[in-house]
């Protein structure tokens, strides 16, 4: 997945919308950007399939040598799958965190809580105003 075509969360998880038979589904990953931020990723707690989770709030968590993090859902929905191989590779967030580094996918049974999410554009200005 290209960069320039997610949306992106505040909190910098990243969603990229794809429609199966008429449901709409988000998958969800980590920005390279937070990714750099958190450095030496050491664990990582993935939601459950089946999950009920809503935008705005904790669905899993990412710890580095440095901080532990929440990993927050960007949008209200069902956990249909998550990426059981994530937690035990987590340098694939470094290599490949908008391919292979994808945390779970969701279906999304509230679509107003896409209207919060960012483009690319606008995520690039928050994260250079982070980085000052």
């Amino acid at each position: 997945m290209k960069p320039e075509e997610l949306l992106y969360n505040k909190t910098h998880e990243w969603v990229h919308i794809s429609s199966d038979n008429g449901v709409k589904v988000a998958t969800i990953g980590i920005s390279a950007f937070a990714v750099e931020q958190l450095t030496d990723l050491v664990f990582m707690e993935l939601p459950t399939a089946g999950r009920t989770v809503t935008a705005g709030e904790p669905m899993g968590e990412i710890e580095s040598v440095k901080a532990v993090s929440d990993i927050y859902s960007p949008v209200t929905g069902e956990v249909l799958e998550v990426n059981e191989d994530l937690p035990n590779a987590l340098e694939t967030l470094n290599s490949d965190p908008y391919g292979k580094g994808w945390i779970t996918k969701i279906r999304i049974t509230d679509e107003a809580s896409l209207d919060g999410l960012m483009d690319h554009a606008a995520y690039l200005r928050q994260c250079a105003e982070e980085s000052h």
